[in-house]
């Protein structure tokens, strides 16, 4: 069943490509808090 409603997954999917383009880049990360602090970074 197709519900259309005008409204897109647009910000879900470019907040998934940051967070994977950090993790690409950001295998040097000492710990995972840091790792979870530039994921939050990028949402602001």
């Amino acid at each position: 069943m197709l519900i259309v409603t005008g409204v897109t997954n647009a910000r879900t999917e470019a907040a998934n490509t940051g967070i994977k383009q950090i993790k690409r880049t950001g295998r040097g990360y000492r710990n995972a808090h840091n790792y979870r602090a530039r994921i939050l970074a990028l949402q602001t």
